[in-house]
């Protein structure tokens, strides 16, 4: 097992490039890659940064030479021969094959495309322009690269000692609330937490520390490196990102109030069983459930991810009665700032109304609140996400307001085409 408090200590990260692989990212992107490099393919996206915790100055913190040196080592990747053949030849959700020739033959060549980085006050201007299938494979790399930098100014500067009481410390958390999940019957959960985690072998040791501590229990992981390297399952279907872009493309009102069940019709052409799951809030899940076509209801089950997560799933309940689908039989997947009391309170709710899942993401890979001065390490809200498709604004409403993004124009015109009425705000919590 590495001993990460020294390594940090010795080596000052220089053998540790935060991204070390193109597969070190969320399978769903590939899963979505593979979509839209089929039925997509010319599509011009931009993808942008946006810190929506300003209270981090993450241009204060981060030296810009040494974020474009993380940056450019990711335009330096491609596919190992071990990657490309855990993909093309590996089970996913009970599938061989699940990446079709053509796809892997193009992502076997693939380099990502140019970025630009500019400061802006205290923050980072970063963005991707280019062919959606190749530019949306930024956002983990990204991502996960200005956490990491932020951490590492912190860390920088303790000692050896400081260091190992540190991890000790995050270490010893995280297995009391494996040993308090450890308490709920039933449980199936995931670490999603690849995005916002505190550092490549920080999210490995909690794989591990879950692997170990829930058994069966823990079902797998997001990352498609750590779950290739520690033989568990990589979990993952479809993001917001699908409907942002296919409605951002939609020429008129008709056609954008139709986009959201475009993307899915061609999602259910290509995947079944557990991949049938329906992420609903991008624009009201309200809304998106009473418009929906019948042969939706049909589908595995329901994403929740802003809002009330129990108004949320209890409107998925009503909603597959109406449809004549029995609950029982259909599964809520929990993944909006979840940490264990939460989940426990959740699954308590829910266990035997529907099956229920947890993807648990930054409070497992990167709870570090408290543990150093001035809270230094807690975890902030970052995202990176399209903003244009084929030069006109995506929009993205969510059932937290909060979340919402989006010229003030367009958020007013989609709320009208969606019929988003009242909405309750609520803490975003990562």
């Amino acid at each position: 097992m590495v001993d990460i408090a020294s390594r940090v200590w010795n080596h000052k990260w220089k053998i540790d490039p935060i991204v070390r692989s193109l597969i070190d990212t969320d399978f769903y992107k590939l899963l979505m890659c593979q979509s839209i490099f089929r039925n997509k393919p010319d599509t011009q996206v931009t993808f942008s940064l946006i810190n929506r915790s300003t209270h981090v100055p993450l241009a204060k913190l981060i030296d810009e030479g040494e974020l474009r040196e993380q940056l450019d080592h990711v335009r330096s990747l491609s596919l190992s021969r071990g990657e490309s053949t855990w993909l093309r030849g590996n089970t996913f959700y009970g599938k061989r094959q699940m990446f079709r020739p053509d796809f892997m033959e193009w992502f076997e060549g693939l380099r990502l495309p140019p970025y630009h980085l500019e400061r802006k006050g205290d923050q980072y201007e970063l963005t991707f322009e280019g062919k959606w299938h190749e530019v949306m494979l930024w956002e983990i790399p990204a991502l996960a690269i200005l956490m990491e930098l932020r951490g590492r100014a912190v860390l920088d500067t303790m000692g050896k000692f400081e260091l190992q009481v540190l991890y000790a410390r995050a270490m010893t958390r995280v297995w009391e609330k494996i040993e308090t999940l450890r308490e709920i019957p039933n449980l199936s959960i995931a670490d999603f937490g690849t995005r916002r985690r505190h550092s490549y072998l920080w999210q490995d040791w909690c794989v591990q520390a879950m692997s170990e501590g829930l058994g069966g229990a823990f079902t797998g992981t997001s990352n498609c490196k750590i779950a290739m390297s520690r033989e568990v399952e990589a979990i993952g279907t479809n993001a917001h990102e699908l409907p942002m872009v296919y409605a951002a493309l939609a020429p008129d009102d008709a056609a954008l109030a139709k986009a959201p069940y475009d993307v899915l019709q061609d999602w259910h052409e290509e995947h079944e069983g557990n991949l049938r799951i329906i992420l609903p809030d991008t624009y009201g899940t309200k809304g998106f459930l009473e418009n929906a076509p019948d042969w939706l209801a049909g589908w595995t089950g329901i994403r929740v991810d802003s809002g009330d997560p129990a108004t949320a799933a209890n409107t998925a309940i009503e909603w597959w009665k109406s449809r004549g689908e029995d609950p029982r039989k259909k599964r809520v997947i929990f993944s909006d700032g979840l940490d264990v009391e939460k989940i426990k309170t959740l699954h308590g709710d829910f266990a035997g109304k529907v099956n229920v899942s947890f993807g648990w993401g930054t409070l497992l890979t990167n709870d570090f609140r408290k543990l150093v001065p001035d809270d230094a390490l807690a975890p902030f809200s970052l995202v990176c996400k399209a903003v244009s498709a084929n030069g006109k604004p995506t929009v993205k409403l969510s059932d937290n307001p909060r979340k919402a993004m989006g010229p003030a124009d367009e958020i007013a015109r989609y709320k009208r085409v969606f019929g988003v009425g009242d909405q309750v705000a609520e803490e975003v919590v990562v």
